[in-house]
């Protein structure tokens, strides 16, 4: 899985954030992002076969852009693991994350990932939920 710095993945720039003339943090600038066209299917197919990964994949799916922090998601899971598995979502190409202030926001980046693997992420966002007694 090759990272590319996030000002190759396009001839355009990214939009920029409110703060993006400030400095940017320690924290920034160690963001890497891994355009989806980079990934192999294992690694996507991996990124998306944990549950909680599905279900940030299903949340930021239903609100806008860049209005969900790390930290707005209801997840059973510590602190340590949530960063970890954020981290798995932006390494596979799934999310994208910038830093606004203290809050790390979240894009899914659905178009770009539509196109590297057509139909993957319908599968996962109209998942059916298995009944009781069923596997």
């Amino acid at each position: 899985m090759n990272v590319r710095p996030e000002s190759n993945t396009s001839s355009t720039p990214p939009p920029r954030a409110p703060d993006e003339g400030r400095a940017q943090s320690q924290r920034a600038r160690n963001l890497s992002h891994v355009h989806p066209a980079d990934v192999t299917l294992s690694d996507a197919l991996t990124a998306l076969a944990d549950p909680v990964r599905r279900t940030i994949v299903k949340e930021l799916a239903g609100g806008p852009d860049w209005t969900r922090a790390c930290g707005t998601f209801d997840l059973p899971v510590t602190k340590a693991t949530r960063s970890h598995h954020f981290a798995v979502l932006r390494q596979a190409g799934v999310i994208e994350q910038r830093d606004v202030g203290s809050r790390r926001l979240n894009r899914l980046r659905r178009p770009e990932f539509d196109a590297a693997f057509p139909g993957l992420l319908d599968l996962v966002l109209h998942e059916r939920r298995a009944s009781p007694g069923e596997s």
